[in-house]
């Protein structure tokens, strides 16, 4: 069965660092594309990265660019999300989605989502 679990999330202060990682079980996950999305309190769940089938290429928030990369490891079928310099801003749950095709920028373009992993950043 096809299923996405995040982890690496926690509790970390002001200009800390996190690595995300997404696990993707079942087969059919070889032909998607595995990217991004966060959910702050209150806020409406929002793009944060993400890297085409390829991996050539990767696309960012305009709030996040410079401090998080997304990567992937095809051999493990895992897909990381390092973020840098965090910041208070960056508290959210962090979910892993994966897609095939559309806009990688929607979450309408997505077929599974995993249960998320909560990042608090404090001052």
């Amino acid at each position: 069965q096809e299923q996405l679990v995040e982890s690496g999330g926690g509790l970390v202060k002001t200009g800390g660092s996190l690595r995300l990682s997404c696990v993707a079980y079942g087969r059919r996950f070889a032909a998607y594309a595995i990217n991004w999305f966060r959910q702050a309190p209150g806020k409406e769940r929002e793009f944060v990265a993400a890297m085409n089938w390829s991996g050539v290429s990767t696309y960012y928030a305009d709030s996040v660019k410079g401090r998080f990369t997304i990567s992937r490891d095809n051999a493990n079928g895992t897909v990381y999300l390092q973020m840098n310099n965090l910041k208070p801003e960056d508290t959210a749950v962090y979910y892993c989605a994966a897609r095939t095709k559309g806009d990688y920028s929607r979450e309408s373009s997505y077929e599974y989502w995993g249960q998320g992993t909560q990042v608090t950043v404090s001052l």
